[in-house]
């Protein structure tokens, strides 16, 4: 008795310990808004949009110590458009990430669909919208298709070394020629008390093995940053887009009629904007400037606003309002975080919930 006793609570301890190692979450956001869109050739439209502020989601992630500073974690999620109950992309299940790794003491390497450096800079450093609401970068910065995210990706994030972090990252595009359909990147980050600093390189082949179908390379190059006043935060970030499919538009189907939109292979980007504290909520500006370097000399400018209202911790309502001034037959629409818009003029009121 006394033996079998033993064993049984030998048994929980091991079984407590292994809990305490293992830490798996379920996370997620639900965000919905009244958005309003107008100036493009099909007229004003009113609806309700499913994360206009940040992308409605769900996930899974977890970790697992293995010991002498050696953990593994993986993270499962999916999108979810709260307007109709819909997945947001459809026959997929974990289409926003889905990836497993190993931590070190010498940093991490992660396998599977993930984000890109360069949208993770431009979120965390770069645009004080976060590439959410109406004011998002999204609407003349490239920050779409596989610049946000791509599949059949490893990664390496190192440690911080006094304030100072790189991220690298690699997706093949898994074609009989090696270089056809692959993308890769990197960031090196700079971070001290309120100094945040970052420089960016993404590079993608668009080729087609299998057609013979060539490309020259895309290749976006950001600098920016943001510094803290304490009673205002201020943001700044430059990029020069070169190449086939470096700046591809959001709304590529001609939104105003007339001459048709191209994509600029030859560009330069401009971001300025702030976030400060007024009254209970937070602020939000930014303007931006895309010069279109090509013959066609499709420029556009940009300024949006937006405000942030705290119910508690995790709700909040939210709203944000942009406008494009388009030249020589640019496209460029007014976008939220999930949609691209369809016109030069757009509006957000919304509310997001994250758990």
């Amino acid at each position: 008795m006394k033996k079998a006793a033993l064993i049984g609570l030998a048994g929980m301890t091991l079984a407590a310990a292994v809990q305490a190692q293992t830490n798996v979450a379920i996370y997620g956001i639900v965000d919905a808004a009244l958005v309003g869109e107008s100036g493009g050739s099909g007229g004003r439209a009113t609806k309700i949009t499913s994360g206009a502020g940040a992308a409605s989601r769900i996930g899974f992630r977890g970790s697992e110590e293995l010991g002498d500073g050696m953990s593994a974690f993986f993270t499962l999620e999916t999108g979810a458009k709260i307007d109709s109950g819909e997945l947001d992309a459809s026959n997929t299940i974990f289409n926003r990430q889905a990836f497993v790794g190993l931590k070190t003491r010498a940093g991490s390497v992660a396998l599977g669909r993930q984000y890109t450096p360069y949208h993770l800079m431009l979120v965390q450093i770069v645009d004080p919208f976060g590439t959410g609401y109406a004011g998002t970068s999204k609407n003349l910065l490239p920050d779409n298709g596989t610049n946000v995210r791509t599949s059949n990706t490893i990664t390496y994030l190192s440690p911080s070394l006094r304030g100072v972090s790189v991220n690298l990252a690699y997706s093949a595009g898994e074609q009989t020629t090696l270089s056809a359909g692959r993308q890769y990147g990197g960031s090196v980050a700079y971070e001290n008390g309120p100094l945040a600093l970052t420089l960016v390189y993404n590079a993608k082949n668009t080729d087609v093995a299998a057609t013979g179908v060539n490309h020259d390379i895309g290749r976006n190059l950001l600098v920016g940053g943001n510094y803290d006043f304490k009673f205002v935060r201020v943001y700044a970030g430059y990029e020069i887009d070169k190449g086939f499919n470096s700046a591809t538009l959001g709304n590529a189907n001609n939104p105003y009629g007339g001459v048709r939109p191209t994509a600029s292979t030859d560009g330069r980007d401009l971001i300025l904007g702030l976030r400060a504290p007024v009254g209970p909520g937070t602020l939000m500006f930014s303007t931006q400037r895309k010069d279109d370097r090509t013959r066609l000399n499709q420029d556009a400018t940009e300024w949006g606003i937006g405000y942030l209202y705290p119910l508690s911790k995790r709700t909040g309502l939210y709203a944000a309002y942009a406008r494009i001034h388009n030249k020589n037959g640019a496209g460029y629409t007014v976008a939220n975080n999930t949609e691209s818009g369809t016109g030069n003029t757009g509006y957000n009121l919304g509310i997001r919930h994250s758990f």
